[in-house]
């Protein structure tokens, strides 16, 4: 999951625990539970994200840019 989906995830859980009364629902499914569940999920899912890509970024570079070493040969500049 990315980042927006784990922000979409926390304000759909957040919707379904604040905005819907319980008076309105007849179901057999607490529907606040489900919203706690959800805050829970996208909060974990944001969290190992942030951590994925601050790795990403310590990482460095995947690959190094060698094409200007072997355009340029010390006596002979690129044309």
């Amino acid at each position: 999951m990315g980042v927006g989906v784990s922000v979409f995830t926390i304000t759909l859980g957040l919707i379904l625990k604040f905005a819907i009364s319980a008076d309105a629902m007849t179901d057999p499914v607490d529907i606040h539970v489900i919203g706690v569940i959800l805050i829970i999920v996208g909060g974990v899912t944001f969290a190992l994200q942030l951590l994925m890509m601050s790795r990403a970024q310590q990482r460095g570079p995947r690959f190094e840019n060698r094409r200007d070493e072997r355009m340029y040969d010390g006596d002979n500049p690129p044309r």
